[in-house]
């Protein structure tokens, strides 16, 4: 219905925008990590709109990306999401990587969203999983490298060796590939040295 809004920053909370569209004060929900990366109050703005109509109420829910957009829309076609905790979770993942979580299977990452519990996360990825589109998702190439339909492969053995390490450590498995695949060197260094790099980077 409402494709974006575009207008002057009149506030903003953790969960919410006012925008002044010509005089109007549009109220439009948003992320903890939209909130974080918004110009500063009577800055300009556009938000990238979905528009939530029922019956006891009318929502904008606003992005700064169509990126952004599209992911939310995706989460919200999956049964037990909807709006609310659809930007639960892109207010702790932004959206190149939760589609990293979803392409990588760590419902971890996912569940770490306040209200969504690791099952709700393991059904996201379940649903989503095929339905993303690697080469349009804009994500780090290391994802892009590995294909939507299996988890990452890691292409030596330091790389397996250092992600199964991390993953014993608790860190998720697309928190640890991307660690690894961080690090430049690679084929130089053995097993041992990589894990001590990745958790550099980690931390």
């Amino acid at each position: 219905m409402i494709a974006y809004v575009q207008g002057i920053i009149e506030d903003i909370t953790e969960d919410n925008a006012v925008v002044d569209v010509g005089g109007v004060g549009m109220n439009v929900k948003i992320s903890a990590g939209t909130a974080a990366r918004l110009p500063g109050i009577g800055e300009p703005v556009k938000l990238y709109t979905y528009t939530s109509v029922r019956e006891d109420a009318f929502w904008l829910y606003g992005f700064l990306s169509r990126n952004e957009l599209e992911i939310f829309k995706r989460c919200i076609t999956v049964s037990g999401i909807g709006p609310k905790g659809a930007l639960s979770i892109l207010s702790v993942l932004d959206a190149d990587s939760l589609r990293f979580a979803i392409v990588s299977g760590d419902a971890k990452a996912i569940a770490k969203a306040p209200g969504v519990g690791v099952k709700t996360a393991e059904r996201l990825i379940l649903e989503l999983k095929g339905k993303l589109d690697i080469d349009d998702a804009m994500i780090s190439r290391e994802v892009a490298a590995y294909g939507a339909a299996r988890v990452p492969v890691c292409d030596t053995p330091q790389k397996a060796e250092a992600v199964e390490a991390l993953v014993s450590l608790g860190y998720g498995q697309a928190q640890a590939m991307k660690a690894v695949n961080a690090i430049e060197g690679i084929e130089e260094m053995d097993s041992g040295a990589v894990l001590k790099a990745a958790l550099k980077f980690l931390f």
